[in-house]
């Protein structure tokens, strides 16, 4: 049986909503994410840090969920991280109202394909990358935040070998906030921070 896992890399996110204290927003965002990931069937959930951020890790964690340490809060360096897993998908940290199915379809790919990309809806960026494991030996360092799917497909010896799968947005700015749609279940978390209570 294939053995997958979907990793949170909880790297510093820039921007946090007017009077919201950043470490409250991040540890909102985190907690949501880990929420998802409790929900999902057929795939094991882990969280990356750098150590500077291990606090973050260990305040939303459940307590069977692995934490892995990073140098660097790249998706290289998580992929490069684990151990045991035949399939892997890192996603980004702030988008707490991502469905499930959306990290299937960023996984499903990996039965054909060694690596595949969700791109950010209305902006620049990725919410996650998934590869099969070993990590190809010609995957860059990848930055959340500012890589892209064609980033992924001139590095690759085919740009066939990374499929682009359906995309998300992300929480980055004001604008983004406009995204969210109350009536989707979950990002409990988000949502109470956002409504002014506390988390």
């Amino acid at each position: 049986m294939v053995r997958r896992v979907v990793v949170a890399l909880l790297a510093p996110v820039a921007w946090s909503p007017p009077g919201v204290e950043p470490a409250r927003w991040r540890t909102a965002l985190a907690e949501d994410v880990v929420d998802l990931f409790a929900t999902l069937a057929e795939v094991e959930s882990a969280l990356a840090v750098t150590p500077a951020d291990r606090w973050l890790a260990d305040a939303v964690r459940w307590p069977d969920t692995p934490v892995y340490e990073v140098p660097e809060p790249t998706v290289t360096a998580v992929l490069a991280a684990l151990d045991g897993y035949d399939q892997a998908a890192v996603v980004a940290p702030d988008a707490p109202d991502l469905p499930g199915l959306v990290l299937g379809k960023l996984l499903r790919p990996l039965t054909s394909r060694p690596v595949a990309v969700a791109p950010v809806e209305g902006g620049p960026g990725l919410l996650g990358v998934a590869s099969r494991l070993p990590v190809p030996g010609w995957l860059p360092a990848l930055d959340l935040d500012v890589a892209g799917p064609a980033d992924l497909r001139r590095a690759a010896p085919a740009p066939a070998d990374v499929a682009v799968t359906p995309g998300w947005h992300r929480l980055r700015g004001p604008a983004d906030l406009a995204a969210l749609d109350p009536a989707v279940e979950g990002w409990e978390a988000t949502r109470a921070l956002l409504s002014g209570h506390r988390t």
